[in-house]
């Protein structure tokens, strides 16, 4: 068995820290040293503005007193100021929905847990579900988000003693169901609160010299999501024996030869994995999305009481709304964990929503609440669990060739 330590080596741990470190440093940085320009109600501003190099951006250097014959409707604000306001004004309520986020934050991972338990019909207990979550979460923080933690799910999960083709089971329809949960709830929210509103129109990407806005991006991400859907579906629900001959197919070709045996690996634990849950009863599948449903919404709702902390003002279904969009955009991220993009877009997405200047802040408390953590327990969780399996597989080795031996003997007899 490959040490399972091997798979985090220190570059790839210290690698997203530093780049999501970086970009928030940078982004608060910026936020501190250069003004807040926002327009108010004419006549309750202190400076009017002359557009003078006619770029229709307010610069500080365009800005003028007002006086009796210039009405000012600019004003002109710093983030220290807002936020020596806030901490002057900060309320019991402000405390209280910071503690409800990280409720939230900690009813995501208990719903995760639960669903493993659920999915593996209790032969995973709670500290073995509590310490696969950790490092599932750990490994998707560490990688790429278009790859995320699942080609460590597999792996860990099937160190926990309940077989391979079990393992890729559990896996599979983990992913099955959360990709159901967005293709279901996003277009009826997003629909609901306004397809205008729910997308934002400054954050475009340039992708080989082409630019892609928010919307674009949406319906490729949602489309993947679609297609990743259908092909599990038919390949564990519909067509497993024709998913299996498929495989089989790639693993005699050329390009494919050096995973011929995992490919096979893969179609023999499909068949086993259509078996076993083409036989569980409809109540057993509606749990299994309902607690899918609470772990995202449970996700969704820890910026929804961050904001709440900070101000009263915005649409509460609007903030979710924005979250399912700017999700499309993390899971597509090419850093480790969204580390960068995330601290990046989280200003963009909700600056509607809470006091002018605290963009970056609050984005670095989200991902205190959301990223961060997970790379400390992961780190903390890592070694006790490979010692654990480790020594489950010493002591199982033990028993078989204990076994081995009193056959052998049996047989001289």
């Amino acid at each position: 068995m490959a040490h399972p330590l091997k798979l985090f080596s220190f570059n790839r741990v210290i690698l997203p820290i530093i780049i999501g470190i970086g970009v928030a440093v940078f982004l608060i940085a910026k936020d501190f040293s250069e003004p807040i320009i926002s327009e108010v109600d004419v006549g309750k501003g202190d400076y009017y503005w002359i557009d003078a190099n006619n770029d229709k951006a307010k610069d500080i250097s365009e800005l003028h007193l007002a006086g009796e014959e210039n009405i000012g409707n600019i004003s002109v604000d710093y983030q220290k100021d807002i936020l020596k306001l806030i901490i002057k004004n900060w309320t019991w309520a402000s405390t209280f929905f910071l503690l409800i986020a990280m409720f939230f934050a900690i009813m995501r991972d208990l719903m995760y847990m639960y669903r493993l338990r659920h999915l593996s019909d209790k032969q995973l207990s709670w500290k073995q579900s509590f310490q696969i979550i950790m490092i599932w979460e750990f490994g998707s923080a560490i990688t790429p988000s278009i790859v995320g933690g699942s080609a460590v799910a597999f792996f860990i999960v099937s160190l926990e003693g309940i077989g391979i083709a079990r393992s890729t089971s559990i896996v599979l329809i983990t992913a099955l169901l959360d990709e159901l949960f967005y293709i279901i709830i996003a277009p009826i929210v997003i629909l609901f609160v306004g397809v205008n509103v729910a997308f934002i129109h400054d954050f475009d990407f340039v992708f080989f010299g082409f630019e892609f806005g928010v919307v674009t991006v949406f319906f490729i991400g949602y489309g993947f999501m679609c297609l990743l859907t259908l092909i599990i579906l038919m390949a564990i629900f519909i067509y497993p024996n024709s998913f299996r001959r498929f495989l089989y197919y790639l693993s005699n070709r050329k390009m494919f030869i050096k995973r011929k045996s995992d490919l096979q690996k893969i179609g023999d634990d499909v068949i086993t994995s259509s078996i076993e849950f083409k036989g569980k009863s409809f109540w057993f599948w509606i749990k299994a999305y309902l607690i899918t449903i609470s772990s995202w919404i449970s996700r969704f709702l820890v910026v929804n009481f961050i904001v709440l902390a900070f101000s009263s003002y915005g649409d509460q279904l609007l903030i979710f709304a924005r979250q399912l969009v700017m999700w499309i955009i993390l899971c597509i991220s090419p850093t480790p964990g969204s580390s960068g993009v995330a601290e990046f877009a989280f200003p963009i997405f909700f600056n509607d929503f809470i006091p002018l200047g605290l963009g970056s802040t609050l984005s670095v408390l989200w991902r205190l609440y959301t990223y961060y953590p997970y790379i400390v327990l992961g780190l903390i969780v890592l070694p006790i669990w490979t010692k654990r399996v480790i020594r489950r597989q010493r002591l199982k080795k033990i028993h078989e060739k204990q076994s081995i031996e009193k056959a052998s003997k049996a047989t001289e007899k």
